[in-house]
C-alpha cells in the first residue's frame, strides 16, 4: 500500500502524455485561426505510421519518424483544404478522421493481412516512464510551446492571425503562412501523441485513438488556449482516467464509474473555467480580398 500513490502518479503520467502533446497542438492550430477537429486523425495517423515505421525499420526512431511524417501529410491536406481552399473547419475536420480511420484500416489489411491490429512491436524500453523520450517530448512542448507563442515575434504573428487575420493581413502579416504553421506543428505533436499510445500497447489497433483527439481539444479549451492550462486540462483528464480503472475494482456500479469523467469535466466547463474567449477569428475562412460591409 506504501507505494500505492506512486503508481497511481505514474499512470496518470502516462495517461496524460498523448493529451498533452495533442492540446498543446491544438494550441497552436485554434491561436491561428484554424479549429482543428481533424486531431483524432492525426493521432491515429501517427500511432499507425510509428507502427509500421518499427516494424519495417527496426527502431522505435524509426516509427516516431514515420509517425511525424504521416502526421503532417494528414496536417497539410487539412490545412490546404481549410486554409487554401476556404472550406468549413468542423466538416473537413470530420471528413479527414473518417478517411484516416478507413485508410488504417485498409493498411492493416492490405500490409499485415488483419483488420483488427498490427504485429507487436517494441516501443522504447526504458525502465522508467520519466526516461521515454516522448513523455520529456511532451514536457518539453509545454514549456516551449508557451514560449514561443507568448515570448516570440512568430508567435505574435500567429496570435494576429487568430485574433484578427485583417489587421495582421494589414501589417503585413502572411496569414494563410501563419495558419499552415499553426496546423502543421498541431499535425506534428498529435502524432507524437499516436506514437505514444502504440508505443505504450505495443500494437496498432484498429481505432485506437478512441476519441483522444477530441477530449484533447477539449483540454485545450479548459486551458483557455494555453499550453501550461491544456497541459494541466490534460492531467484532469487522464486522472479521471485512471480513477475510472481503479474504481472498478471497488463497490461501485460500474456505469457510475464509466460517466465520472464526463461528470467532472461538465463540473469543471460550468464552475471553474468560467467565460473563457476563443480567439475571435478562430473558425473563420480569411478572404485577402474580401470588401468590408
Amino acid at each position: 500500500m506504501g507505494i500505492e500513490p506512486f503508481v497511481i502518479l505514474f499512470q496518470v503520467l502516462r495517461m496524460a502524455v498523448p493529451y498533452i502533446l495533442t492540446s498543446v497542438g491544438a494550441t497552436f492550430s485554434e491561436r491561428g485561426g484554424v479549429v482543428n477537429l481533424a486531431l483524432e486523425g492525426m493521432m491515429l495517423v501517427g500511432a499507425f505510421g510509428a507502427a509500421l515505421g518499427q516494424y519495417w525499420g527496426g527502431s522505435a526512431l524509426v516509427g516516431i519518424l514515420v509517425a511525424l511524417l504521416c502526421g503532417l501529410g494528414v496536417a497539410l491536406l487539412f490545412a490546404f483544404v481549410t486554409v487554401t481552399l476556404k472550406a468549413d473547419q468542423i466538416v473537413a475536420g470530420i471528413a479527414v478522421n473518417m478517411l484516416v480511420m478507413g485508410a488504417t484500416r485498409f493498411g492493416l489489411s492490405m500490409l499485415f493481412g488483419s483488420s483488427m491490429n498490427s504485429p507487436r512491436i517494441a516501443g522504447f524500453e526504458f525502465p522508467s516512464l520519466l526516461l521515454d523520450p516522448l513523455f520529456l517530448a511532451a514536457v518539453v512542448s509545454v514549456v516551449v510551446g508557451h514560449f514561443l507563442l507568448f515570448k516570440t515575434p512568430y508567435g505574435l504573428r500567429l496570435r494576429a492571425a487568430g485574433e484578427s487575420a485583417e489587421s495582421a493581413d494589414s501589417a503585413g502579416i502572411n496569414v494563410d503562412r501563419m495558419r499552415y504553421s499553426g496546423v502543421l506543428v498541431s499535425g506534428a505533436l498529435a502524432a507524437l501523441g499516436g506514437a505514444f499510445l502504440v508505443f505504450q500497447q505495443h500494437t496498432f489497433t484498429d481505432n485506437m485513438s478512441a476519441g483522444r483527439g477530441y477530449i484533447a481539444l477539449a483540454a485545450m479549451i479548459i486551458g483557455k488556449w494555453s499550453p501550461v492550462g491544456a497541459a494541466l486540462a490534460s492531467l484532469l483528464f487522464a486522472a479521471t482516467e485512471s480513477m475510472e480503472i481503479w474504481l472498478q475494482t471497488g463497490w461501485i456500479p460500474s456505469q457510475l464509474v464509466q460517466s465520472l469523467p464526463y461528470v467532472i469535466t461538465l463540473v469543471v466547463l460550468a464552475g471553474f473555467v468560467g467565460r473563457a474567449s476563443a480567439p475571435r477569428d478562430a473558425g473563420t475562412p480569411f478572404e485577402k480580398n474580401r470588401q468590408s460591409d
